[in-house]
């Protein structure tokens, strides 16, 4: 049977916890004064409906039924889980707990997304104090898996499985904060660093942009990964946590931040943490430990390259730097030309530790994409509307290729004529031959959709290198279909 949501409060966060419930499957029903609020939650949804889905390599549930209701009871019949999301006014909230106790079911949870209020002041006065919690999120809440579920002495143990379990059916993580203190857990850290970034700024010491860099290119990409005591455990190397204290925890009294009230660096704190710590990791190695959080950052960063952002701009522009791909000019004709150079990134390696199938055709899409542009069908002759589209593929695995491998392609045009193009890669480790793959690839009309002949430049370029390459011999393998092995 299909649950139920309910969400008072349909702005930023509240629309991100419409749209979790809603692609994890639950009917959603939504109450907020705001004349606007569908469709602003619309958009929420649209952009969630893009992008949540691409967390998964399994189909997500059926999207559940959204509806919109003129009151809060309406909006709560039926509701098993209700999130409040208004506004950071407590007598405000106070108000709405209020009329929520009095319509909704008695075992339904109610969820604060309060980023500030602790759950005993949003319980005070409540019929049923043992119903409410706080659920802080983080936007956007449809991607990012943290709740901060803070609970008090009024929230018996049922009450607190049940929450935990409704978050871990909407993929999302509930951080039990069992003790609650004002901003609860992540949102110190954000003050904390807020309040200095200020300080840089006030001083002259530092811009937005060289604060928003020191984070986006340092430490925020390893604590995206390893958190920050994971993080200095593998700073502190063979010797774990412990040196890692022993080694910066006098530096707590020097002068590096506006920050100054910290704790006494006592014995005692330093076997806490250091016990904690072991806890935590300690059953991995450091090497260990520095090979998962090297395969991490790659992963990260590579995600960022696809997107141009961040430290992924970075690299790009570090890649065009160093490219030595040839033009049609610079290129020896008369021999494949070299359309791909590079190494084997770690996450293109799959479960039996070399490159999985599915990056030999993404290298040779890459190789198609080079001699596309050698030949004129470059990004200006695609917005201007004529590309090639691939009408068959043939992939042959020769050898095997691992993580770290500098590969070359080399590429054979067999036919460059009107409409048709067929080419023949070559995947090269040095001078062994890993892969070969044959495509054939039709022009197109992007307006029309349907094959067309290309420009005259495209067409002269392609003779070119027909001419050239006329006395290679047919490669091996080239027309072949699937060979049963003897």
């Amino acid at each position: 049977m299909t649950q139920t949501a309910s969400i008072i409060g349909g702005g930023v966060i509240g629309g991100g916890w419409a749209a979790r419930f809603l692609l994890s499957g639950w009917n959603v029903q939504v109450f907020d004064p705001d004349p606007d609020a569908e469709r602003k939650i619309g958009e929420v949804l649209d952009n969630a409906r893009r992008s949540l889905p691409g967390l998964s390599d399994v189909a997500l549930p059926e999207e559940g039924r959204l509806s919109f209701h003129d009151t809060i009871a309406n909006a709560v019949d039926g509701a098993m889980w209700i999130q409040e999301s208004v506004p950071e006014r407590l007598d405000l909230k106070l108000k709405v707990y209020a009329e929520l106790q009095a319509a909704c079911a008695v075992d339904a949870i109610i969820g604060s997304s309060t980023s500030g209020f602790k759950p005993s002041e949003l319980q005070d006065g409540a019929v049923r104090p043992g119903q409410i919690v706080v659920t802080h999120p983080f936007n956007p809440v449809y991607l990012l898996p943290l709740i901060e579920l803070v609970t008090t002495d009024a929230n018996d143990a049922a009450t607190i499985a049940k929450a935990q379990g409704v978050i871990r059916d909407i993929g999302m993580h509930p951080l039990h904060v069992k003790k609650e203190i004002d901003a609860h857990i992540a949102d110190r850290f954000l003050e904390a660093v807020w309040r200095e970034a200020l300080w840089l700024v006030k001083d002259g010491i530092a811009t937005t942009e060289e604060i928003d860099d020191a984070i986006r290119y340092g430490f925020g990409i390893r604590w995206a990964q390893m958190g920050l005591f994971e993080t200095y455990r593998v700073a502190g190397g063979e010797a774990g946590m412990r040196h890692f204290m022993a080694q910066f925890g006098p530096a707590l009294k020097w002068p590096w931040t506006k920050l100054m009230d910290v704790p006494d660096f006592t014995d005692e704190l330093v076997d806490l943490i250091a016990d904690q710590s072991d806890a935590q990791s300690g059953m991995h190695s450091i090497r260990d430990l520095e090979r998962i959080r090297d395969n991490n950052l790659v992963g990260m960063m590579r995600a960022l390259k696809a997107q141009d952002w961040g430290a992924g701009a970075l690299l790009n522009a570090h890649d065009r730097a160093i490219a030595t791909l040839p033009d049609l000019d610079q290129a020896d004709l008369s021999q494949p030309i070299r359309t791909l150079h590079r190494a084997v990134p770690l996450d293109w390696t799959d479960y039996n530790g070399h490159m999985t199938e599915s990056r030999y055709l993404d290298a040779f899409a890459q190789s198609t994409d080079r001699f596309m542009r050698i030949i004129g069908c470059d990004d200006d002759y695609i917005a201007s509307g004529g590309s090639y589209f691939t009408a068959e593929t043939h992939i042959r695995h020769v050898d095997e290729c691992h993580a770290g491998a500098r590969i070359t392609v080399r590429t054979q045009m067999l036919l460059g004529q009107g409409k048709k193009l067929h080419l023949f890669h070559s995947m090269y480790e040095g001078e062994r031959l890993l892969a070969t793959g044959e495509h054939f690839l039709l022009h197109v009309s992007l307006e029309t959709r349907r094959p067309s002949p290309p420009s005259d430049e495209i067409e002269a370029a392609m003779a070119r290198i027909a001419a050239a390459q006329a006395d290679l011999p047919y490669p091996n393998g080239a027309g072949n279909a699937i060979r049963k092995p003897a």
